[in-house]
């Protein structure tokens, strides 16, 4: 699964650094949750929660069966 996971963040990586940010995999858990760490302007722009629950976690959700949550840590 966690490689699964990291081809996906590959995916979706060069949208996050056209925007001056970018998504560091910290953990898949045993249990589905996936933890990231935004980092650059993703790290304290105001829309880092939209982003993360809408476009993060929705694509890998939408890939990945069995995970049921990305959170950033």
């Amino acid at each position: 699964m966690t490689e699964e996971v990291k081809a996906i963040l590959e995916q979706i990586r060069p949208a996050l650094q056209a925007d001056g940010g970018d998504v560091e995999l910290v953990e898949v858990t045993e249990d589905g949750i996936v933890k990231v760490r935004l980092v650059g302007a993703c790290g304290h722009c105001p829309m880092s929660t939209m982003t993360l629950k809408m476009g993060i976690e929705r694509t890998i959700k939408d890939k990945v069966p069995g995970i049921k949550e990305v959170v950033a840590v």
